[in-house]
């Protein structure tokens, strides 16, 4: 995988002047546009869409800087129809008008052309496992809250709080399947998983077709397939957040599987009464890559 997304960065380079058609260039690669955004975005700290943003200003940057050719000449090249477009995105990255930045030669932000290695960090394994499931529906209450990659997300937080507490007993006696107990689920999410995007959150179980879901809840459909559950114990959320991470950074880059399209799911098997600490399961939906 590591090669892929070197791979990619290569291809970025040699589109910054086209538009980049991220599922071709994933179909090349031996990957899906899924996957390859979501390990992008986990390791290059950044969404795919924002590093190609970036390294398009940073090239137009030195040629707006060296005077060759007009501006708005420029800014069609680099995607852009209008010279007002082009100006809010050069603006966008570098703080001053590209008519600015010729006149005074800057300040510009660069961003460097990345280049991804592996890293071997240490002793400790990863609690994982490998599940198949038949098909199966999640049930409880959903919202749509903004994404949050560090820290609890307050949305979230507001949503749960919100509930009586005999609500979440009644989710609980109506669960029947796996991914067992009260579940955390994220679906819709954005393909890069940028910081504030939208996406749904859903406060339930999971269930078997054979329940009857009262209909003031909310339900999700999942299709069978396999999942990878890693299991980790430690302060909430930040331990949850970490190993959600490492899935990119270490699991991923090294095994034989890929994720696929289907919402993220996070089981509580045990927490302190204020919730500081918690063990929980993180289920992904996966394929063999």
């Amino acid at each position: 995988m590591i090669a892929s997304l070197n791979r990619l960065v290569d291809l970025v380079e040699d589109h910054l002047d086209e538009d980049l058609d991220v599922a071709r260039l994933a179909a090349a690669l031996g990957t899906t546009e899924y996957h390859l955004r979501r390990l992008f975005s986990s390791l290059a700290g950044m969404p795919l869409s924002e590093y190609v943003r970036r390294r398009r200003m940073t090239v137009a940057a030195a040629e707006v800087v060296d005077g060759r050719g007009d501006l708005l000449g420029i800014g069609v090249r680099y995607g852009y129809g209008s010279a007002e477009a082009f100006g809010r995105a050069f603006r966008a990255v570098h703080g001053v008008s590209p008519g600015r930045a010729r006149r005074d030669g800057g300040p510009l932000r660069t961003q460097p052309r990345l280049r991804f290695r592996l890293t071997v960090e240490g002793a400790a394994p990863m609690d994982v496992r490998l599940v198949t499931r038949p098909g199966f529906r999640l049930a409880g209450h959903a919202a749509r809250v903004p994404l949050v990659h560090e820290g609890v997300n307050p949305a979230i937080q507001q949503h749960v709080a919100s509930l009586p507490p005999e609500e979440h007993a009644r989710l609980k006696a109506l669960g029947d399947a796996e991914p067992a107990g009260l579940l955390a689920v994220s679906a819709d999410l954005d393909p890069d998983r940028r910081e504030g995007s939208e996406l749904t959150y859903l406060h339930g179980v999971a269930v078997s077709d054979e329940v009857e879901v009262p209909g003031d809840l909310d339900v999700l459909p999942v299709t069978p397939g396999s999942w990878a559950v890693f299991r980790a114990a430690g302060p909430y959320p930040e331990t949850l957040q970490s190993v959600w991470a490492a899935t990119a950074t270490e699991w991923f880059p090294s095994n034989p599987w890929r994720l696929r399209p289907g919402p993220e799911v996070v089981a509580v098997l045990d927490r302190a009464d204020d919730f500081s600490t918690a063990t929980v399961e993180l289920w992904l939906p996966v394929e063999p890559a």
